[in-house]
């Protein structure tokens, strides 16, 4: 199983966006998925809740403190033949949430959005916390994604030269976009949108999917790999084949 965590503490940087999206993609490809939800809003298990039952499956975990005598432990089930396991953190995490979330990851995803303020505070964070002697003896490789960028200002330079003294790069670029709004309020993902609709999009998210796809492990890896079609919902109730995603042909 792969574990990403999709964690920044600043809030509105777009963490249920890109768990849900990455969710979809994996089922798109036919890998067992699930999303589990830390974040008391439940905006990732909602947006659940929304998908079509003939919509490629994806599980749900809650993994919130819950109320009466319900057992987090319960709520938090992982089916064992999970693949691809996306966590979607919430704002201002800590303690001993965000130490249980960091144990489980194989790889780190942080959205940002390109703005000073964002940038300090996502800045503090990794250095005090992915950047730790503990985090890099572990080498789980973390993947910067610019979320929210305006069209008037595809590259920020600032952004740029904040990657460049941590040494990292950044993995993708999601412009600013009603599509991600269209998708989260229909139970849909990016990759299981009407292709019309969604392709600039979805070449933006690709580099970012391929980069999860290859921290995954060699088996799994494989096995994509070797996997020569997607399914994606092209409207509800209709199935379509899409041929060789890796290679864009979907989007030209």
């Amino acid at each position: 199983m792969n574990t990403t965590l999709i964690v920044n503490p600043k809030g509105g940087s777009g963490k249920t966006t890109v768990a849900i999206n990455l969710a979809s993609y994996f089922a798109a490809t036919r890998a067992a998925t699930t999303i589990m939800d830390y974040d008391p809003q439940g905006s990732s298990l909602n947006w659940l809740a929304l998908r079509a039952p003939q919509a490629p499956p994806i599980r749900g975990a809650n993994a919130t403190r819950q109320k009466g005598t319900r057992l987090r432990s319960m709520a938090m089930y992982v089916p064992p033949e999970t693949e691809q396991l996306i966590i979607d953190a919430p704002a201002a995490c800590c303690g001993v949430a965000l130490q249980e979330m960091l144990e489980r990851a194989k790889c780190i995803v942080i959205p940002l959005v390109p703005s000073a303020i964002d940038i300090h505070a996502t800045g503090r964070f990794i250095k005090e916390v992915l950047l730790t002697a503990k985090m890099r003896s572990r080498n789980v490789p973390v993947a910067i994604v610019a979320n929210k960028v305006r069209r008037s200002m595809p590259a920020y330079r600032p952004l740029e030269h904040f990657l460049e003294s941590l040494e990292l790069e950044l993995t993708a670029r999601l412009i600013d976009s009603d599509v991600y709004v269209k998708a989260a309020e229909t139970g849909l993902g990016l990759f299981e949108m009407d292709l019309a609709l969604s392709v600039a999009e979805r070449k933006q998210f690709m580099p970012l999917a391929e980069w999860v796809e290859g921290n995954s492990g060699s088996a799994l890896g494989a096995r994509r790999a070797e996997h020569q079609l997607v399914r994606s919902l092209d409207e509800p109730g209709r199935v379509v084949e899409l041929t060789a995603l890796r290679q864009q042909r979907l989007v030209k």
